[in-house]
């Protein structure tokens, strides 16, 4: 992974094209609700057209290419992953659940033996 810093928006050009897709974006929700009257084709596309437009927006601010760098470089990340064989992960799910019964045997084990010890010992309800 990169050790970029995080910067903000700082051009002007570039506060604009993110004003303008959100605008956008609220715009085609709003036409979505707007056009109630009208064939569910017309409302869904008002709606994908505003949302289009404001990704359009926003990928070509300096913002988008970015966030298009950065899912790029983890994709290239996620492929340097060695992942487990399926022999590998089967005994890994094997020793999850084997400690998990185990651990739900002490648990239950416990709550039986502060149970004995608080209601026949110390209150002598049973």
């Amino acid at each position: 992974m990169s050790n970029q810093s995080i910067q903000t928006v700082s051009t002007s050009s570039d506060k604009l094209k993110i004003t303008l897709a959100i605008v956008a974006a609220v715009a085609g929700i709003i036409s979505f609700y707007v056009l109630v009257g009208q064939p569910k084709y017309v409302r869904l596309g008002a709606l994908v057209g505003g949302v289009v437009v404001a990704a359009i927006l926003i990928l070509i601010s300096q913002l988008g290419r970015d966030l298009v760098a950065f899912a790029k470089e983890s994709v290239r990340e996620a492929k340097k992953v060695v992942w487990p064989t399926r022999k590998e992960a089967g005994q890994m799910t094997a020793v999850v659940f084997g400690f998990v019964f185990i651990m739900a045997i002490f648990l239950f084990t416990t709550d039986k033996v502060l149970e004995y010890l608080i209601m026949n010992v110390i209150l002598g309800l049973k």
